[in-house]
């Protein structure tokens, strides 16, 4: 190797990596997208973003607050990073951009983490091969995009599992990496991560391989590591207010999930199919293969036992929405990681098939329903999205159709040269999700910002207000109204009746078809809804003396 050039050396060196330059790529193409240049989207950013709010303005990460009122649903790591994220990008974006880029980064560091824990359980290759199943399930797509806290949690279980996977090998690094996983995922949404994480690391010394000195020392030093995530913030806040922190430890985790009547729903089980799609059937196939064999291997145990402890926990918690199955992925992920290179050819050549023929004709019909928009041809598309979308005003925008145009044009050619392998149907699946999510955070994302956000609405209420007023009342007034509220107009709204009662001024929200009606001396001076809203109204009333 010395008489090679450095030209040739770098060739070798691209030629030899050009697998994990593509995952790279793809994950980064479909992690940007959706991140920036659209306002906080009802109901799940929108309330969050308030919290994140809050800090911006006050400093204060002891006590999660909305719209001036404590907020105490999940502690405020999440929170706090999105604050630190949105004043460090704050010259380049708006608040919000800046504080949605925390969701990629934790997205990044999952996929990354996934990919770690199945090399180390699997071997080498298999850790791309499992993040670009993740990469690709569907479930991830929108909720992968959303300022949300789902998104560090699943950064905090994928950290606990690599952390679990390499305790076998190197001990004190893993308890470290435990450690801080299951305080990341704490700090992000409560007692769930420990919980979950501390039946696995139990349910596997049922098994012979983790019954050794190495797993023990990992799980003393995970202790060590976890600790402070623990007891800093909780204790905080205990010193803050005793009655804030009972609210939290008990109504917002042990009450959440202690909902026994439930036990059995069939929510999960209908969602999965979908929500875990494609990497459920290929992770059944490798179990298939391994058969009673693979349940003497840890790179079997673990993800089993992960899935079936996280997928009891779902079906026995008084909740069921489908975002909290999101760290039901990742054990998935990794059982799917080591089955794809054993898959017939014929079922890698229907998936592939499958997936070239959903997302092509998927994004034709994007580039379609855009041609409509933008010149009124085909006129019944053009007709539907103006009907869904009243509100929308078509603009043409260059770098949003160059960007849409290249992820394209990428697509036809990745799908075209890739080689005949396995391999094909999982990378032409992920790239062909990551198409469709650039062509509609860039084509269509102006026409999906019109019907999710709440600028114009507070916008139009903002301007209807009297000159002078005392305060704004509110009634069935939810969390997200709220917080954009305060963000984009600045008004904190008064939900106590008793201090409600001084107020000139009562903001009231239901369904379009059961308007309130108030006695004297309220009076109705105005009424709206965000754009092509066929749910949520709202009237605002004044007091006349």
């Amino acid at each position: 190797m010395q008489g090679v050039a450095p030209v040739s050396r770098f060739r070798l060196f691209l030629i030899e990596h050009a697998k994990l330059v593509l995952v790279v790529a793809l994950s980064l193409a479909w992690i940007i997208p959706g991140l920036v240049g659209h306002e906080p989207w009802k109901p799940d950013e929108a309330y969050s973003f308030g919290l994140v709010y809050h800090i911006v303005q006050t400093g204060d990460w002891v006590v999660p607050t909305l719209a001036g009122e404590p907020f105490m649903e999940k502690p405020p790591f999440y929170y706090i990073a999105a604050a630190l994220m949105a004043k460090a990008f704050s010259p380049l974006l708006p608040l919000h951009d800046g504080a949605r880029l925390t969701s990629g980064l934790f997205i990044g560091l999952t996929l990354i983490l996934t990919g770690l824990t199945a090399r180390e359980l699997l071997g080498r290759g298999k850790g791309r091969l499992a993040a670009l199943v993740l990469l690709g399930c569907v479930g991830l797509l929108v909720r992968g995009h959303e300022m949300i806290t789902d998104t560090a949690l699943l950064a905090g279980f994928a950290a606990a599992f690599y952390g679990l996977a390499l305790s076998l090998r190197r001990p004190v690094l893993a308890g470290v990496v435990l450690g801080t996983g299951v305080g990341v995922g704490f700090l992000s949404k409560g007692l769930i991560a420990p919980g979950l994480v501390g039946a696995i690391a139990v349910l596997l010394l049922l098994f012979k391989p983790w019954r050794r000195r190495s797993y023990f020392v990992a799980l003393a030093v995970a202790l060590a590591a976890v600790l402070p995530w623990l007891l800093v913030w909780p204790y905080a806040l205990y010193q803050r207010s005793p009655a804030l922190f009972m609210e939290w430890f008990w109504t917002n985790n042990l009450g959440r999930y202690f909902g026994f009547a439930q036990l059995g729903t069939t929510y999960y089980l209908e969602t999965l199919p979908w929500f875990a799609w494609p990497a459920w059937p290929i992770a059944l196939w490798a179990l298939w293969r391994a058969g009673r064999k693979g349940l003497n291997q840890p790179a079997f145990q673990l993800p089993l036992v992960a899935f079936f402890v996280i997928l009891a926990v779902l079906l026995s918690a008084l909740d069921a929405r489908e975002v909290y199955a999101l760290p039901i992925l990742l054990p998935l992920a990794i059982l799917a990681g080591g089955g794809v290179d054993g898959l017939r050819r014929g079922a890698a050549s229907a998936l592939d098939w499958f997936g070239l023929m959903t997302f092509g004709l998927f994004a034709g019909f994007l580039w379609l329903g855009w041609t409509a928009m933008m010149t009124g041809w085909p006129a019944k598309l053009a007709e539907r999205s103006h009907h869904l979308q009243p509100a929308y005003v078509p603009e043409f925008k260059l770098l949003a159709v160059a960007v849409a145009a290249t992820y394209t044009v990428l697509w036809l050619v990745l799908v075209s040269r890739f080689g005949r392998s396995n391999r094909r149907a999982v990378v032409n699946w992920a790239a062909g999700i990551t198409l469709m999510w650039g062509l509609l955070t860039t084509l269509w994302l102006p026409w999906i910002d019109t019907g999710k956000s709440y600028k114009a609405m507070v916008a139009e209420f903002k301007a209807v207000l009297p000159p002078s007023y005392e305060c704004v009342a509110s009634q069935s007034l939810g969390e997200p109204q709220r917080a954009m509220l305060h963000y984009y107009a600045g008004i904190l709204t008064q939900r106590d009746p008793a201090k409600g009662k001084e107020c000139d001024l009562l903001l009231v929200q239901g369904g379009r078809e059961t308007p309130p009606k108030l006695d004297k001396p309220w009076r109705e001076i105005w009424d709206g809804a965000r754009p092509g809203d066929r749910y949520e109204h709202f009237w605002l009333f004044q007091k006349k003396p």
